[in-house]
This record gives C-alpha cells, structure tokens and sequence, in this order.
C-alpha cells in the first residue's frame, strides 16, 4: 500500500458564505481503507463530490488515479455510493443491475456474479419495492461495484441502518478491500472507521484537523494511565514506573491491570474541544 491513488492539496470550496472546505490536505494509499470522518455539516459529501467530479473545487488540486476528477479515463475504475439510492421499485434487482450492465457496457454474465458477493442471488427475480432496507442497500452496493472498480467511494454506507444490515455491509467493504479495492469512506461512526480503517482523516468546520491510524491517534492522545483493580478497590494511576512498582510492592490481590486507551470518538472529542 504504498502508491497514493487520491491526491488532494489545498482544496477549497465554498457554498456562497459558507466555507464548507479550507485549505485541506490528504491523500489515499493504493489497497487501503481510508476514513474520511466528522459530524454532519462538517463537509464530507462535499469532499466527495468534488473528489469524483459531481463539484467543481474553488481552489487547489485534486488527482484520482493520476487524473483530474473529470477525465474520462477514470469513470469505469472508480465506483460512488452515495445516500441517493436512485433504485426502480417497479423493477426486479436482476433488471436494475441489467440497467447498469449495459450503462458500463459489460456483459450481463457480471450480474449473477456480483449478486452473489452481496448474498442477493436468491432475490434476483424480486422488485425492489418488496426488499426491505438491508437488502436495498445490499442491491445499491452490487450497482456500486457492478463494473469491478478499483477504487470506491462510499458516502455513510451504514448510515441509518439496523445493526445487523450495517454489520453486513463492512462485511463487504471488507471482502472488497481484501481482494485489493481501494476504499474512500466517510462516516460520522468513529467505532466503524477504528474496526475498518486502516488510516482516517477527521475533518472539523472544512478543516482536516489530524490524520493517521486509528492506534496510533489513540496512543498519541492517551491519558496514560494505567487502572487498577484489587480485591478492595478500582483506581487509575499516572502512568509511571516508579509509582507502578510502589503500588504493586502495597497490594495482596491484585485481580486486574490493565493501560488506558481512548477510543476514536474521545480523540476527536478532544481535538474539536483544543481547536475551540
């Protein structure tokens, strides 16, 4: 994962008076899963409309795949998954994927295929009007990769779905990514971008506002401190050496210690509350 697929360098773009991205820098290794993650507003559809030409920037440059967003010479390799579904109920979900088959101009052989990946075979010959939730969502993936793209662009793909739905779907993602698909995730679920992501960006008011893995942020911003529990008591000290072995010298029993680390959500708790 070494060769950046996405580009981005000072990217800027504004919505009359309100500056929904400013100045922002990040980039997108080739195989990885990358998190694009903030709080609703914070302007991560933004990022990736313009990322995938449906917006022009105001300012900066951006490279997809060593083109600029608009070429054409990346449209059959990137795949966008948005919160518009854009599905004919009144169609089956063999016809919707015929629909987008011959939109892509491959043959129809790649339905059955990608059915399968999404656990949708058995449905084939149902109309969407009849599937519920999860399974439109499942449908709205296969569409999404139907064309075996390189590298996807999911916009809160779990966003408002049951936990079992949700968990289908990063069951997917990671299917995908695993057989060597690049992924540009946003979402505002800080638990899901720590259990998926192989690094992520946390984006505040249009600002990118740190970056890196997931553990490596929780390391960096760390109380460090270790907690405690004995047969008497549950405490947290200073993570100290010193102090360490002087408490461990004073205690009989001890039943549990262990160090504490953040999670996502806490790091970027506190990281909005030092910019405020």
């Amino acid at each position: 994962m070494d060769k950046n697929v996405i580009e981005v360098k000072q990217l800027s773009k504004s919505f009359q008076k309100t500056v929904a991205l400013q100045g922002c820098d990040f980039s997108v290794r080739k195989g990885e899963i990358f998190g694009f993650l903030g709080p609703s507003g914070a302007g991560k559809t933004t990022t990736i409309k313009l990322l995938t030409g449906q917006l022009k920037s105001d300012g900066g440059d951006i490279q997809i795949l060593g083109e600029k967003p608009f070429s054409s010479k990346i449209k059959s390799q990137i795949g966008i998954m948005s919160d518009n579904s854009g599905l004919y109920e009144k169609m089956s979900v063999y016809d919707n994927l015929l629909l987008f088959a011959k939109i892509y101009d491959i043959d129809k052989s790649c339905i059955e295929k990608v059915l399968e990946e999404v656990d949708l075979l058995d449905a084939k010959k149902q109309l969407v009007s009849q599937l519920s939730k999860g399974m439109k969502q499942r449908l709205i993936f296969a569409r999404t990769i139907i064309h075996s793209p390189s590298l996807l662009f999911l916009d809160e793909p779990t966003a408002n779905l049951d936990p079992s739905t949700a968990n289908e779907v990063r069951e997917i993602i990671k299917k995908l990514n695993a057989k060597g698909t690049t992924v540009f995730l946003t979402t505002h679920n800080m638990e899901e971008a720590d259990e998926m992501c192989h690094r992520v960006a946390f984006l505040n008011h249009g600002h990118i506002i740190e970056s890196g893995h997931p553990g490596d942020l929780k390391l960096k911003y760390s109380k460090k401190q270790i907690r405690m529990k004995t047969s008497q008591e549950d405490y947290t000290i200073p993570l100290d050496p010193k102090l360490l072995k002087q408490e461990l010298e004073h205690i009989d029993e001890l039943l549990m210690i262990h160090s504490i680390e953040p999670t996502l959500k806490e790091v970027f708790l506190t990281l909005t509350k030092e910019e405020s």
